[in-house]
């Protein structure tokens, strides 16, 4: 009996059945159509598709593990890295056992990346690739459901409506993510709160650690006892530029001036594309050491990982700039910052200056919300060690 079925990644005696389902299915073909020849593919489609199926198979052809599947992936992200950021480093992985099974829990600034770029560092110090949470609303198709389980993602059934359904679903969720860790020693991924920071202020929801500790066995172990089982490792992520900077300003201008926002239809899918092909400058991803203590409860947990994320948060001469031209403060100083060149204020100005107008502030806003946190994170580790 498979509990998981549902929701899990796919194993490896599914992969080329589902490769061979995808290769047949007409609305993945014309997607890559229209990426590799959206001019041929609009005006001779019928001709169009045999070639795009052919391509695809020989890209394919040797894929019969999900390790190979994602030996592929991995040719397209180097591939991505050169072309749309200007470096890629990471730091902290050297304190983490390479044979031990981690909770990964990062920051989320970016739908698809994130957690990308957390397996392509991994991948690249000889780690295991962690298993992906992503959330059901980003795969209403049912293709983008086979690839991302082919790529060890899991779902989060967010459409579950009433509070039994609901229930059930986390509880199976929670339960997973403790299977994964504890009897099948695998690495898990997840966001520390369901959406993305579009302000740029990192903070991890509870109701996340409470979903994560209802798989507690009870009486058996105590909550803090549970949470220290699961090695939780927070992972912060910078990046220099975030490509949506501009959208997220608006939305946020919207929701302030009119109360809400209206999402367009299939609007994440196209934010994905627009993340990965559009400019991150320099990108940083760092691992802490995994948290270890006595957690009386979920908001302990959540503020143990804020504390660790906003202070391993790498800050770019975007954030300093940002700051800087908002609140004209020189207290950043005093943080670990770069140093900032006249190519770098060249960049900046030329950057802000492709933004509209009236969203332009509040782009700004994003960048420098991470200096922010990071002085008022130093400024209350003083108090307690006045107090």
């Amino acid at each position: 009996m498979d509990d998981f079925a549902e929701i899990r990644p796919y194993h490896d005696n599914e992969v080329v059945p589902v490769l061979a389902k995808l290769l047949r299915d007409p609305e993945l073909l014309n997607i890559v159509a229209n990426l590799r020849i959206p001019t041929l593919n609009r005006y001779l489609p019928w001709l169009v598709r045999p070639v795009i199926t052919w391509y695809l198979r020989r890209e394919l052809k040797d894929v019969t593990t999900v390790a190979d599947f994602q030996h592929v992936i991995k040719r397209y992200m180097d591939t991505m890295i050169e072309d749309h950021t200007s470096s890629f480093t990471v730091s902290g992985l050297e304190v983490l056992g390479s044979s031990a099974a981690y909770l990964f829990i990062s920051n989320h600034r970016d739908i698809a990346l994130d957690p990308a770029f957390v397996n392509y560092a991994l991948y690249h110090h000889e780690r295991d690739t962690v298993r992906i949470a992503i959330g059901d609303n980003l795969l209403s198709k049912p293709f983008a459901a086979d690839l991302m389980r082919l790529n060890k993602s899991f779902i989060v059934q967010r459409s579950a409506r009433g509070p039994r359904q609901m229930l059930a679903a986390f509880r199976q969720l929670a339960n997973y993510i403790r299977f994964s860790l504890l009897e099948e020693r695998s690495s898990i991924w997840i966001a520390q709160r369901e959406g993305r920071a579009k302000d740029g202020n990192d903070a991890t929801e509870a109701a996340v650690i409470k979903m994560i500790g209802m798989a507690q066995k009870k009486p058996d172990e105590s909550f803090s006892d549970y949470i220290n089982q699961l090695n939780i490792v927070p992972v912060a992520i910078s990046y220099e530029w975030d490509p949506l900077d501009a959208a997220k300003a608006q939305e946020l201008v919207q929701v302030e001036r009119d109360g809400a926002y209206l999402k367009a239809e299939h609007e994440d899918l196209k934010n994905i594309g627009i993340g990965v092909l559009g400019n991150k400058g320099d990108v940083h991803v760092s691992f802490g050491a995994p948290l270890k203590g006595e957690f009386a409860d979920a908001a302990m947990v959540a503020a143990q990982l804020d504390e660790a994320i906003i202070d391993q948060y790498r800050l770019h001469a975007s954030n300093v700039l940002a700051y800087t031209r908002l609140y004209n403060d020189e207290s950043w100083r005093e943080l670990r910052v770069p140093d900032i060149s006249d190519a770098d204020i060249a960049d900046f100005d030329r950057h802000f200056e492709n933004i509209p107008q009236e969203y332009r502030v509040k782009a700004m806003e994003i960048y420098a919300n991470p200096v922010r946190n990071q002085l008022r994170s130093r400024d209350l580790r003083a108090i307690e060690e006045i107090v």
